[in-house]
């Protein structure tokens, strides 16, 4: 496989905190990464440097080139999505399309007309006049009309109801991935992305806790429900996080084996939330 991302001892202060502290992780060619922290984890830190926008010490490199240097030509083939990503309430969605489509070669206005003719959005109505899920249709009509290599999107459905996050992801799914391209994710409803995922990559107080393919989770992780002398027996094999649950314990393991666990309860693969905190607050701990 390819790597478009690849980041070695990367590290960003601001002052004395240091917002992304020593990371290294690849990301490959035609994978859907989600990278998931709380706020204040580093994520949009690491973002900004992989987009160019930061500074940073390391090494970084995107698509080949150091995006700090080289960011115009690397924005030829990257699109992005932010979570406080704005358009001019001013102007008409027609001017936005001829706008996208003298400023930026890779730009197609009829994909990015073709998509729009699915929506409510019309091509003569201002941004002003559309809802925030039809201003956020737009953006993806836009974005996914351009022929970029990697999309990294930012909390890209913030704000919206659960019709616009669901109708979001499937279009993303159907009209821009194809194998070939690659998605880089960040969003605080992990659930929602947790089946689009190929990988995964926790980060907390700008270091990463995880990085994993989502179909390798199931051979490291396992959450163990269990009660009573079958908990203490399992509590012996060191659980990474313990928590109450209807007067039961879940215990959360990494490398332990599923089939000796199994036998002090009822055994399952974590969910991506549930392993998030369990990895948080086990490295707390």
């Amino acid at each position: 496989m390819t790597s478009l991302v690849t980041a070695s001892n990367v590290s960003k202060r601001y002052g004395d905190v240091r917002a992304v502290d020593n990371v290294s992780f690849e990301i490959e060619k035609g994978r859907i990464m989600g990278l998931i922290g709380p706020n204040g984890a580093g994520k949009t830190t690491l973002l900004k440097a992989v987009l160019g926008l930061t500074d940073f010490d390391g090494q970084l490199s995107v698509l080949g080139l150091d995006p700090f240097r080289q960011r115009k030509q690397l924005m030829q083939n990257i699109s992005f999505i932010a979570d406080v990503a704005v358009l001019p309430r001013w102007i008409k969605v027609t001017q936005l399309l001829d706008f996208m489509e003298s400023t930026h070669p890779n730009f197609s206005r009829k994909r990015a007309e073709e998509l729009l003719s699915r929506t409510k959005v019309r091509k003569d109505a201002k941004v002003r006049e559309l809802s925030k899920g039809m201003v956020t249709q737009l953006h993806l009509s836009i974005i996914t009309a351009i022929d970029a290599k990697l999309l990294v999107l930012d909390e890209p459905t913030l704000g919206l109801d659960i019709i616009f996050r669901k109708e979001f992801y499937g279009n993303l799914l159907s009209d821009y991935f194809d194998g070939e391209r690659t998605i880089l994710i960040t969003t605080h409803q992990v659930e929602e992305i947790e089946n689009l995922l190929t990988d995964i990559m926790f980060i907390n107080e700008g270091r990463i806790l995880l990085d994993s393919s989502m179909e390798s989770l199931p051979e490291n992780f396992v959450e163990l429900t269990t009660s009573g002398e079958d908990a203490d027996k399992a509590r012996r094999l060191g659980p990474i996080h313990e928590r109450d649950v209807f007067g039961k314990k879940v215990m959360t393991f990494e490398g332990v084996d599923r089939e000796h666990l199994a036998r002090l309860g009822e055994a399952h693969t974590p969910s991506v939330a549930d392993l998030f905190v369990a990895k948080v607050k086990g490295a707390a701990a």
